[in-house]
């Protein structure tokens, strides 16, 4: 019996979750792993993985990407060099950004 969901999720967040998570299963079936196998190799529960496999939103995210990495589901179609260059133009970014966003002081009029 699936754990009950403690906080509530978009529509859009729980959809990618179960199409990312069905992607996982797939390829795990395809590859002919068993989800101890695949769990062996993740170094995780079993009862994780099932769970990953399921969409559970509780599931901690880098247990997600490290499952999906082993059975060959990526979710940013990219290589690793890809992955590279991202972070470094994402890194310069952020550092021409403030370090915090602040809340306007500015009333917003909304009584029309």
């Amino acid at each position: 019996m699936p754990k009950p969901i403690s906080r509530a999720y978009s529509y859009y967040s729980r959809d990618a979750l179960l199409v990312f998570s069905q992607l996982i299963r797939r390829a795990r079936i395809e590859r002919k792993l068993t989800t101890q196998e695949l769990a062996d190799r993740a170094g995780i529960s079993r009862g994780l993985v099932q769970r990953i496999e399921k969409g559970d939103p509780a599931c901690a995210i880098g247990a997600f990407f490290e499952v999906a990495a082993i059975v060959g589901v990526r979710l940013f179609n990219a290589d690793h060099a890809t992955l590279s260059t991202a972070i470094s133009a994402n890194s310069a970014m952020l550092a021409l950004l403030p370090k915090s966003v602040r809340p306007s002081s500015t009333q917003v009029k909304d009584d029309f």
